[in-house]
Protein backbone atom coordinates (compact mmCIF):
# COMPACT_ATOMS: atom_id res chain seq x y z
CA UNK A 1 0.00 0.00 0.00
CA UNK A 2 1.52 3.12 -1.02
CA UNK A 3 0.97 6.15 1.53
CA UNK A 4 1.76 9.10 -0.73
CA UNK A 5 -1.50 10.53 -1.29
CA UNK A 6 -2.73 10.31 2.73
CA UNK A 7 -1.66 13.32 4.58
CA UNK A 8 1.06 13.62 6.76
CA UNK A 9 1.43 14.98 10.13
CA UNK A 10 3.27 18.62 10.36
CA UNK A 11 2.07 19.08 6.58
CA UNK A 12 0.12 22.28 5.83
CA UNK A 13 -3.34 22.13 5.58
CA UNK A 14 -5.12 25.22 3.32
CA UNK A 15 -8.49 25.97 4.12
CA UNK A 16 -11.30 26.80 1.20
CA UNK A 17 -12.74 29.55 3.54
CA UNK A 18 -16.27 28.24 1.31
CA UNK A 19 -18.12 27.23 4.79
CA UNK A 20 -18.62 28.95 8.29
CA UNK A 21 -16.90 27.04 11.22
CA UNK A 22 -18.61 24.65 12.38
CA UNK A 23 -18.92 22.75 15.62
CA UNK A 24 -17.90 18.67 14.84
CA UNK A 25 -20.71 16.45 15.63
CA UNK A 26 -20.03 13.46 17.62
CA UNK A 27 -19.76 10.27 14.77
CA UNK A 28 -18.71 6.34 14.54
CA UNK A 29 -16.97 4.13 12.23
CA UNK A 30 -16.47 0.45 11.83
CA UNK A 31 -13.62 -1.43 10.37
CA UNK A 32 -14.76 -4.71 9.79
CA UNK A 33 -11.70 -6.94 9.58
CA UNK A 34 -11.56 -10.50 7.43
CA UNK A 35 -8.48 -12.82 8.43
CA UNK A 36 -9.60 -16.00 6.95
CA UNK A 37 -8.08 -16.08 4.33
CA UNK A 38 -3.95 -15.18 3.07
CA UNK A 39 -4.84 -11.95 3.36
CA UNK A 40 -6.39 -9.49 5.63
CA UNK A 41 -9.60 -8.13 4.25
CA UNK A 42 -12.21 -4.89 5.58
CA UNK A 43 -14.96 -3.96 4.25
CA UNK A 44 -15.41 -0.42 2.54
CA UNK A 45 -18.86 0.76 0.44
CA UNK A 46 -19.56 3.80 -1.94
CA UNK A 47 -21.27 6.89 -0.81
CA UNK A 48 -24.23 7.44 -2.83
CA UNK A 49 -24.15 10.58 -5.01
CA UNK A 50 -26.45 12.51 -3.79
CA UNK A 51 -24.48 12.94 -0.32
CA UNK A 52 -23.53 15.93 0.32
CA UNK A 53 -20.46 15.03 2.53
CA UNK A 54 -18.06 12.94 -0.16
CA UNK A 55 -20.43 11.52 -2.53
CA UNK A 56 -18.83 8.65 -4.52
CA UNK A 57 -15.83 7.82 -1.70
CA UNK A 58 -15.78 4.73 -0.23
CA UNK A 59 -15.67 4.19 3.15
CA UNK A 60 -16.35 2.33 6.27
CA UNK A 61 -19.71 1.99 7.75
CA UNK A 62 -20.69 4.31 9.97
CA UNK A 63 -22.55 7.59 10.63
CA UNK A 64 -23.36 10.50 13.35
CA UNK A 65 -24.00 9.90 16.92
CA UNK A 66 -28.06 10.15 17.94
CA UNK A 67 -29.47 11.47 21.40
CA UNK A 68 -31.41 8.22 21.33
CA UNK A 69 -28.25 6.37 21.19
CA UNK A 70 -27.51 6.83 25.04
CA UNK A 71 -30.78 5.07 25.79
CA UNK A 72 -30.13 1.89 23.83
CA UNK A 73 -29.63 -1.29 26.02
CA UNK A 74 -26.20 -3.90 25.18
CA UNK A 75 -25.79 -7.15 25.10
CA UNK A 76 -22.38 -6.56 26.84
CA UNK A 77 -20.58 -3.13 26.76
CA UNK A 78 -16.94 -1.56 25.53
CA UNK A 79 -14.16 -2.90 27.73
CA UNK A 80 -13.25 -0.63 30.19
CA UNK A 81 -9.93 0.35 28.66
CA UNK A 82 -11.73 1.16 25.64
CA UNK A 83 -14.06 3.29 27.47
CA UNK A 84 -10.94 5.21 29.26
CA UNK A 85 -9.46 5.78 26.01
CA UNK A 86 -12.52 7.27 24.14
CA UNK A 87 -12.78 9.69 27.25
CA UNK A 88 -9.14 11.00 26.92
CA UNK A 89 -8.56 14.09 25.44
CA UNK A 90 -12.10 15.22 25.01
CA UNK A 91 -14.32 17.67 27.17
CA UNK A 92 -15.57 17.38 30.38
CA UNK A 93 -19.20 16.67 28.66
CA UNK A 94 -17.46 13.14 27.52
CA UNK A 95 -19.14 10.41 30.23
CA UNK A 96 -18.92 6.87 30.02
CA UNK A 97 -22.49 6.56 28.80
CA UNK A 98 -21.64 8.81 26.02
CA UNK A 99 -18.87 7.05 24.57
CA UNK A 100 -21.15 3.92 24.89
CA UNK A 101 -23.22 5.91 22.77
CA UNK A 102 -20.52 6.15 20.21
CA UNK A 103 -19.66 2.39 19.94
CA UNK A 104 -23.77 2.25 19.94
CA UNK A 105 -23.88 4.01 17.16
CA UNK A 106 -21.66 2.75 15.25
CA UNK A 107 -23.47 -0.72 15.34
CA UNK A 108 -26.39 0.94 14.22
CA UNK A 109 -24.92 2.40 11.29
CA UNK A 110 -23.42 -0.93 10.35
CA UNK A 111 -26.26 -2.40 10.66
CA UNK A 112 -28.74 -0.04 8.60
CA UNK A 113 -25.61 0.57 5.95
CA UNK A 114 -24.50 -3.08 5.57
CA UNK A 115 -26.78 -5.42 6.96
CA UNK A 116 -24.44 -6.75 9.47
CA UNK A 117 -25.51 -7.25 13.14
CA UNK A 118 -22.83 -7.08 16.20
CA UNK A 119 -25.07 -8.58 18.57
CA UNK A 120 -25.96 -10.89 21.77
CA UNK A 121 -28.99 -11.83 23.12
CA UNK A 122 -30.52 -8.63 25.18
CA UNK A 123 -32.92 -5.73 25.49
CA UNK A 124 -32.04 -2.91 23.21
CA UNK A 125 -35.69 -1.08 24.38
CA UNK A 126 -38.27 0.26 21.71
CA UNK A 127 -36.29 2.46 19.12
CA UNK A 128 -37.51 2.56 15.84
CA UNK A 129 -34.05 2.27 14.30
CA UNK A 130 -33.51 -0.95 15.78
CA UNK A 131 -36.38 -2.87 15.20
CA UNK A 132 -34.12 -5.97 13.02
CA UNK A 133 -32.81 -6.42 16.56
CA UNK A 134 -35.74 -5.95 18.62
CA UNK A 135 -37.53 -8.90 16.45
CA UNK A 136 -34.61 -10.83 16.90
CA UNK A 137 -34.29 -10.54 20.76
CA UNK A 138 -30.85 -9.09 20.29
CA UNK A 139 -28.64 -5.73 21.86
CA UNK A 140 -25.47 -4.29 20.48
CA UNK A 141 -22.66 -6.05 21.72
CA UNK A 142 -19.61 -3.79 22.03
CA UNK A 143 -17.36 -5.93 23.64
CA UNK A 144 -15.50 -7.31 20.18
CA UNK A 145 -14.94 -3.12 19.29
CA UNK A 146 -11.22 -2.04 19.56
CA UNK A 147 -10.79 1.98 19.30
CA UNK A 148 -8.54 2.28 16.81
CA UNK A 149 -8.53 5.76 15.51
CA UNK A 150 -9.60 9.10 15.84
CA UNK A 151 -10.18 11.90 13.41
CA UNK A 152 -11.88 15.55 13.30
CA UNK A 153 -12.89 17.13 10.30
CA UNK A 154 -10.63 20.11 9.48
CA UNK A 155 -12.22 23.54 9.39
CA UNK A 156 -14.37 25.09 6.69
CA UNK A 157 -15.92 22.24 5.37
CA UNK A 158 -19.33 21.35 4.48
CA UNK A 159 -19.69 19.01 7.25
CA UNK A 160 -17.81 18.06 9.94
CA UNK A 161 -17.42 15.64 12.28
CA UNK A 162 -15.04 14.36 15.32
CA UNK A 163 -15.23 10.66 14.18
CA UNK A 164 -14.19 7.65 16.27
CA UNK A 165 -13.17 4.54 14.65
CA UNK A 166 -13.70 1.22 15.83
CA UNK A 167 -12.24 -2.38 14.64
CA UNK A 168 -13.39 -5.98 15.13
CA UNK A 169 -13.01 -9.07 13.62
CA UNK A 170 -15.87 -11.07 11.84
CA UNK A 171 -15.01 -14.35 13.47
CA UNK A 172 -15.50 -13.19 17.11
CA UNK A 173 -18.62 -11.84 16.11
CA UNK A 174 -19.89 -15.02 14.37
CA UNK A 175 -20.53 -13.10 10.68
CA UNK A 176 -19.23 -14.32 7.12
CA UNK A 177 -18.35 -11.63 4.22
CA UNK A 178 -21.23 -13.01 2.58
CA UNK A 179 -23.54 -11.79 5.18
CA UNK A 180 -23.18 -7.73 4.33
CA UNK A 181 -25.52 -6.74 1.78
CA UNK A 182 -25.88 -3.05 -0.24
CA UNK A 183 -28.59 -0.08 1.04
CA UNK A 184 -29.37 3.60 -0.32
CA UNK A 185 -26.73 4.73 1.96
CA UNK A 186 -23.83 2.66 1.12
CA UNK A 187 -23.50 0.89 -1.95
CA UNK A 188 -21.35 -1.88 -4.20
CA UNK A 189 -19.69 -2.64 -0.64
CA UNK A 190 -16.33 -4.64 -1.45
CA UNK A 191 -14.07 -6.89 0.62
CA UNK A 192 -10.39 -5.38 -0.05
CA UNK A 193 -7.21 -5.81 1.22
CA UNK A 194 -4.41 -3.36 1.57
CA UNK A 195 -2.46 -4.03 -1.50
CA UNK A 196 -6.20 -2.94 -3.11
CA UNK A 197 -6.34 0.50 -1.53
CA UNK A 198 -4.23 2.58 -3.96
CA UNK A 199 -6.71 1.48 -6.88
CA UNK A 200 -9.85 3.10 -5.09
CA UNK A 201 -11.17 6.18 -4.47
CA UNK A 202 -11.18 6.80 -0.81
CA UNK A 203 -11.09 9.87 1.49
CA UNK A 204 -7.31 10.85 2.50
CA UNK A 205 -7.61 10.26 6.02
CA UNK A 206 -8.66 6.75 5.33
CA UNK A 207 -6.20 6.09 3.87
CA UNK A 208 -4.14 7.51 7.00
CA UNK A 209 -5.49 5.16 9.05
CA UNK A 210 -5.66 1.99 6.65
CA UNK A 211 -1.65 2.87 7.49
CA UNK A 212 -1.90 2.70 10.94
CA UNK A 213 -4.49 -0.16 11.21
CA UNK A 214 -1.76 -2.03 8.83
CA UNK A 215 1.34 -1.38 10.92
CA UNK A 216 -1.13 -2.28 14.24
CA UNK A 217 -1.75 -5.22 12.87
CA UNK A 218 2.05 -6.04 12.01
CA UNK A 219 2.63 -5.59 15.43
CA UNK A 220 0.12 -7.59 17.30
CA UNK A 221 -2.39 -9.27 14.67
CA UNK A 222 -5.42 -9.57 17.68
CA UNK A 223 -5.47 -5.71 17.78
CA UNK A 224 -4.69 -5.41 21.96
CA UNK A 225 -7.61 -3.55 23.71
CA UNK A 226 -5.62 -1.41 24.70
CA UNK A 227 -3.45 0.13 22.30
CA UNK A 228 -2.29 3.35 21.70
CA UNK A 229 -4.96 5.08 19.61
CA UNK A 230 -3.97 7.80 16.54
CA UNK A 231 -5.73 11.24 16.67
CA UNK A 232 -5.72 13.55 13.67
CA UNK A 233 -6.71 17.02 13.31
CA UNK A 234 -5.89 20.22 11.80
CA UNK A 235 -4.06 23.07 14.16
CA UNK A 236 -3.76 26.63 13.07
CA UNK A 237 -3.29 25.26 10.00
CA UNK A 238 -0.93 22.27 10.62
CA UNK A 239 -1.89 18.72 10.02
CA UNK A 240 -1.58 16.57 13.70
CA UNK A 241 -0.77 13.38 14.52
CA UNK A 242 -1.35 12.65 18.19
CA UNK A 243 -1.61 9.39 20.50
CA UNK A 244 -4.23 9.05 22.83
Amino acid sequence: MARDQAPRAGTRYITSGEHPLLKPKDAASIILIDRAGPEIRFLVGKRARAHTFMPNFYVFPGGRRDRADSRVGVARPLKETVTERLMARTDRAMTAARAQALAVAAVRETSEEAGLMIAGNGKVGLHSDWTGFLERGLAPDLSFLRYVARAITPPRQSRRFDTRFFACFLDEIGADPKDVADSEELQDLTWIGFDDVDGMQLPRITRTIIGDLQDALASHPDLPFDQPVPFYYVKHGTFVRDII
